[in-house]
């Protein structure tokens, strides 16, 4: 049954496949073929409309959306022209406007190639938004909650920013830097991570330190965020002290699925994973359980539900006014972080107690 009076809105998110793995997810025949043929396959596909979302419902409106496909991988879509990457996104919002849609979400690698958004905003005819605002807010949220359960004074805590130059990892920085006395930024770029620094010691008084050393610096961190734009994983189960919190927001992700495997004294969340209200049908898997989804597909709801059709997030800049103010409407419509998510796996409460034992064990060996 829908809202009684009110109007369905309309929305329409574009995704694409991390790597040829994902492909398998929609075309199962896909997995006995050589990656390079489904790449090259996926290149000679024009995008399209995967799946009609439906459910979506709060306290004050009710919501349908599309999934749509960017038919390129992430390697493709950071290895591949920029101008032929934007065609593929543009194509793809194309269609979400042909479906009826009133605003679209950029989703993984097709928000970070060019401009992020803005030349894809400028060649639709509706708004565009990337949902780093809410992504950033369900990290920090996800961040601190799991940093409680482990035990952690997130004021005495050393916290670690990795990609802290980029969009989402310098906004995270600035929110952290709030609670924390401790934090070291960690980038490629100097005078970046020198501008983000200032910047955080003029808004909070924090003088946070840098580092171009990823490993040195997380080897005495005890609660990392992580969101760099790297394909391939950059956070290896040696670089890790026992017991520490990484909240990986990345995607595809910094954490090596080797840190799953060989290091049960820490804790790896995943990033932006929100329950949504109502009762969704996304009629599309993308490995998550049902009614949950990413925090960027929930920020293009969020925004259809309150009807602010508008380019909300767009381009590299991100301010903390914005990411509360989703957050802020977020909460009215009814989405919440949805616990933890390890490695395509729910963790709860039962699962840290298992880490932080694992981690006393190891200490007291050490």
């Amino acid at each position: 049954m829908g809202v009684p009076g009110v109007t369905m809105e309309k929305f329409a998110f574009v995704f694409h496949p991390l790597d040829v793995a994902d492909v398998a997810r929609k075309y199962s025949f896909t997995r006995f073929l050589p990656p390079k043929v489904v790449e090259g396959a996926l290149k000679l596909m024009s995008p399209k409309k995967v799946s009609h979302i439906t459910g979506v419902r709060s306290a004050y409106a009710e919501a349908e959306g599309w999934f749509v496909s960017c038919p390129l991988t992430a390697r493709q879509i950071m290895s591949l022209p920029a101008e032929y990457v934007l065609k593929k996104v543009v194509q793809a919002g194309q269609v979400a406007e042909r479906l009826g849609a009133r605003i679209l979400g950029l989703g993984a690698f097709t928000k970070v190639v060019g401009d992020a958004g803005l030349s894809v905003a400028k060649a639709l005819n509706i708004p565009v938004t990337t949902g780093n605002s809410y992504t950033v807010a369900t990290a920090v949220e996800g961040t601190k909650e799991a940093a409680r359960l482990m035990g952690y004074d997130l004021a005495e805590a050393s916290v670690a920013i990795v990609g802290a130059t980029g969009a989402i990892g310098r906004v995270c920085a600035e929110l952290l830097s709030r609670e924390t006395r401790n934090m070291t930024l960690v980038g490629r770029d100097v005078p970046k991570l020198e501008l983000v620094a200032d910047r955080i010691l003029y808004k909070t008084g924090l003088a946070a330190r840098i580092s171009t050393d990823l490993k040195k610096t997380l080897t005495a961190a005890d609660i990392i965020i992580t969101v760099t734009s790297a394909v391939d994983a950059v956070i290896e189960p040696e670089y890790l002290k026992p017991g520490a919190v990484i909240c990986d927001v990345a995607r595809p992700r910094d954490v090596s699925r080797r840190v799953a495997e060989e290091r049960p004294d820490v804790l790896v969340i995943e990033g932006g994973v929100v329950a949504v209200p109502g009762d969704v049908n996304f009629n599309f898997n993308f490995g998550f359980p049902p009614k949950t989804a990413y925090a960027c597909m929930a920020e293009t709801m969020v925004l259809a539900l309150e009807r602010r059709y508008e380019s909300f997030t767009l381009g590299r800049e991100l301010t903390t006014e914005r990411v509360e103010e989703i957050a802020g409407l977020a909460r009215k419509h009814g989405f919440k972080l949805d616990g933890f998510r390890s490695f395509e796996r729910a963790f709860g409460e039962v699962e840290i107690e298992k880490v932080k034992e694992a981690a006393r064990k190891v200490l007291q060996k050490s």
